[in-house]
């Protein structure tokens, strides 16, 4: 099968012809209808973040579900599922208490299905899985935990931004922060994950959600996602003009989605007295950002940290699934370029202009094949 791969750092993918084991025990084997273009895997071609390589690099994803292994019991060949990114063990501490999202083992087996092997391979040599996804392809082995079933009547590309953008974005507003009616909040990258961020918080009320961001394309199709104000951090203040806003307080909800030190220190910046910043963007690894720590003692702030939203994929995901179906969360809005697989570096390309929305590279011929 063919899949994009990642060999070096700051040079394109290369589409191989991949040799695929069938599923073990617990795993299933999926053809991708769609993935995401997403600027994590981005981080990993430019070497900001730490993969094993060569690997196949995707983690936004839906699929169809081809052949189960054995002891496989959430699915059956033909089901549409939601590829996620943190499938769980079920048997850890993280997941024991509520926290399947940050399994330990998953963890701790970055690059490699749960028993830390690999099933991808190119002429015997071992090709690894970007968080046990690796949508960049043809087909794939997931864990079966990373299988979210949908009705096959919902479309296969809504459900691949289903499987980290958008539970992302939301579920830091839904999940994470918690936002209360009538609260404002301050939105500092309006990117893919950015606009599902607004749309979390136009769905809980607040009052003024402020998005920021350097690209006014960006900002004026956030408007269609719920931001009521605007800031171009590329011509004026953003912390002022956060600040003017709200009558000089600062936003009870400032989210960082961009994955910067500076980003970071803007979002607490701009949080009001007894306000939450929520960093959700991924910063290149070793980053730190300073902050007033006296003030955040006398002005009771707080700084948290928000990974997939701090959402349960297996009951989160089907939250998130209502919330569109209901048109409390418009998903195939986000869409603004298709791709091929072939296309795939153009699409990376485009992403590093700072475009509009979200693209995503389709698989499978149609929204539901």
């Amino acid at each position: 099968m063919k899949a994009a791969v990642f060999r070096e750092i700051d040079k394109p993918l290369v589409l191989e012809n991949l040799d695929l084991d069938s599923p073990k025990e617990y795993e299933v084997r999926v053809r991708v209808a769609a993935a995401g273009v997403c600027r994590s895997d981005l981080h990993f071609m430019h070497g900001v973040a730490k993969i094993k390589t060569p690997a196949v690099l995707g983690h936004e994803g839906s699929a169809v579900v081809e052949e189960i292994g054995s002891r496989v019991t959430r699915v059956k060949p033909g089901d549409h599922v939601i590829l996620s990114f943190a499938p769980h063990c079920g048997q850890c501490q993280s997941c024991l208490s509520g926290h399947a999202n940050l399994c330990d083992l998953h963890m701790s087996t970055a690059g490699t299905l749960f028993d830390g092997s690999v099933r991808l391979h190119a002429q015997g040599e071992d090709i690894y899985h970007m968080g046990k996804v690796a949508c960049f392809a043809e087909q794939a082995i997931v864990p079966e935990t990373g299988c979210i079933p949908i009705d096959k009547d919902f479309s296969l590309e809504e459900a691949a931004l289903i499987g980290c953008s958008v539970t992302t974005g939301v579920g830091s507003a839904v999940f994470n922060a918690q936002i209360q009616p009538g609260a404002t909040v301050a939105v500092i990258g309006a990117g893919g994950v950015g606009l599902n961020v607004i749309q979390g918080a136009r769905m809980l009320s607040a009052s003024k959600i402020i998005a920021v961001d350097v690209n006014d394309a960006a900002l004026e199709f956030s408007s269609k996602f719920g931001a009521t104000d605007s800031v171009n951090a590329r011509h004026s203040d953003p912390v002022r003009k956060i600040k003017d806003i709200t009558g000089g307080k600062g936003v009870d909800y400032a989210f960082e989605v961009f994955g910067s030190t500076e980003t970071s220190t803007l979002a607490y910046k701009s949080t009001a007295k007894g306000g939450t910043t929520v960093i959700v963007g991924l910063a290149p690894v070793g980053a730190e950002a300073g902050i007033d720590v006296t003030e955040l003692v006398r002005l009771e702030k707080k700084v948290q940290g928000s990974y997939y939203g701090s959402a349960i994929p297996a009951v989160d995901m089907y939250k998130i699934l209502d919330y569109t179906k209901s048109g409390k969360i418009d998903v195939g809005g986000l869409i603004t370029n298709r791709y091929s697989l072939e296309q795939i570096n153009e699409a990376y390309e485009e992403l590093a202009k700072g475009p509009v929305g979200r693209g995503i590279i389709t698989m499978i011929d149609g929204n539901n094949s």
